[in-house]
């Protein structure tokens, strides 16, 4: 069974996963475009996804969708941002969430990043907000001020800081954004309700305004998974305060430990950055795309490294993922011509054992490279097996069976220059145009009847 990183044990578990099993994914603010940085935590979600399910697993998945946007906890910080770009791009905040909510689904889809059952928005479920602020008042973790703000009370929730390790005892007023805030008993202690007027504003029993950002996702998971779920996921930038938070709402709410596993995927960097507009190093995943590159190379490149490993991701390993995927593709293709066989179970065995093992997808990988390589494995063997694991790595390893074989970009002038030299006894110069095929995803051999490719 699946063996995974916990965050707030700080060690490796078993997932204790019956018939089924419930998980939460913190899901996108849309006010933007998703970069691949940000994509690289859905890819986490997916994968736990896809093992447990190759265990007979039932995953029933769950992931918000911020639409609301007030992300801040200083409700005087300035206009909220989703206002501003919508009014920038003459929309209504609505219709520009919608707008990046549809291409974060379809970015998603892409990557084949498999759709939660639960998808909810939080403009759609301030009700569950609103109802779930009401219990943590009426059982004295929250309370209200004058000016229609309700905070939770942190010091009655004793474990803050298990996930994080910021313990209320060793946290200064400065970690914090809203530090100096009369209006809070404690200075942790942060906003669950917040006043307000205009649009996405809503009516509560303290008054109209909207919904602290922390509080979304414990009415959610609370609503759509239960009061006791398996896994909680999300990038490791949500550990401090967001899951912190969230956990004592939702904890508090129902008097016991809601999530059995906090599990958090590491950043990626681009080009050595941490990717932001200052940096001018944002990539999408039609910026990938654009470059001729095939979308699922990105989610070849998170393969390479493990989800809890900080990622350097640069042009040139997109482009090697990609040569990769297109000659395993090819490979399979291939294979596919050949006499049927039984998959080899000891490279099966090991790959999964990788899975099994905090999803070791690199070592997955290195056994798929090794079974492409093996001469002693069937050509049928390959390509059951290939297809069988590519169940959890989702490449659409099988895509190319059957279509008519199309050369990439250049490659064609390649082998016409190679069998020049071939022709003229240039045999270094043929054995350099070999490689730089080989780099296309070309495999180049000479017959009697001249050069043969694939």
């Amino acid at each position: 069974m699946l063996r995974i990183y916990d965050t707030r044990a700080r060690q490796v578990e078993e997932i204790a996963a019956g018939r089924a099993l419930r998980m939460y994914t913190c899901g996108p603010t849309v006010y933007r475009h998703a970069h691949v940085g940000n994509l690289r935590t859905y890819l986490l979600s997916d994968l736990i996804r896809r093992v447990l399910e190759r265990r007979r697993v039932r995953v029933v998945a769950c992931q918000n969708i911020t639409d609301v946007g007030h992300l801040t906890d200083d409700a005087d910080a300035g206009e909220d941002k989703v206002l501003l770009r919508a009014r920038a791009e003459g929309r209504s905040p609505l219709e520009l969430a919608r707008h990046y909510e549809e291409a974060f689904r379809a970015d998603t889809a892409a990557l084949n990043l498999r759709p939660p059952e639960h998808m909810p928005r939080a403009s759609e479920t301030v009700d569950l907000m609103i109802e779930l602020i009401a219990k943590l008042v009426e059982q004295g973790h929250a309370y209200t001020v004058p000016d229609g703000s309700v905070f939770f009370d942190v010091r009655t929730f004793p474990s803050y800081g298990e996930i994080s390790g910021n313990r209320l005892d060793a946290l200064k007023p400065a970690h914090r954004i809203d530090a100096v805030d009369a209006r809070k008993r404690f200075h942790a202690d942060w906003a669950l309700w917040k006043p307000g007027e205009g649009e996405l504003t809503w009516e509560a029993p303290w008054g109209r305004g909207f919904p602290g950002w922390h509080v979304e996702c414990s009415a959610m998971s609370l609503r759509y998974l239960g009061s006791r779920f398996e896994i909680h996921t999300a990038g490791i930038d949500l550990r401090f305060p967001h899951h912190e938070d969230e956990r004592a709402q939702s904890n508090a709410a129902t008097g016991h430990e809601v999530v059995d596993h906090w599990v958090h995927g590491e950043h990626l960097l681009f080009d050595g950055q941490k990717m932001a507009k200052s940096t001018g190093n944002v990539v999408l995943l039609s910026d990938v795309v654009a470059a001729g590159l095939d979308p699922l190379a990105v989610r070849m490149a998170f393969l390479e490294h493990r989800y809890r490993q900080q990622m350097n991701l640069t042009w040139d390993t997109l482009k090697a993922a990609d040569r990769t995927l297109r000659r395993w593709r090819s490979r399979v293709a291939e294979w596919a011509e050949s006499v049927s066989a039984p998959l080899s179970q000891e490279h099966v065995d090991r790959a999964e054992a990788a899975f099994d093992d905090d999803l070791d997808t690199p070592a997955a990988l290195r056994v798929l490279r090794e079974l492409e390589r093996d001469e002693s494995v069937a050509p049928g063997a390959k390509f059951e097996t290939f297809l069988h694991l590519d169940q959890v790595l989702g490449l659409d390893l099988s895509i190319d069976i059957g279509r008519p074989k199309v050369l990439p970009p250049g490659a064609a002038e390649l082998l016409e220059a190679r069998e020049r030299a071939r022709a003229a006894k240039d045999y270094a110069a043929s054995d350099r145009l070999r490689d730089e095929l080989a780099e296309l995803g070309v495999r180049v051999s000479d017959t009697p009847e001249g050069q043969t490719w694939a």
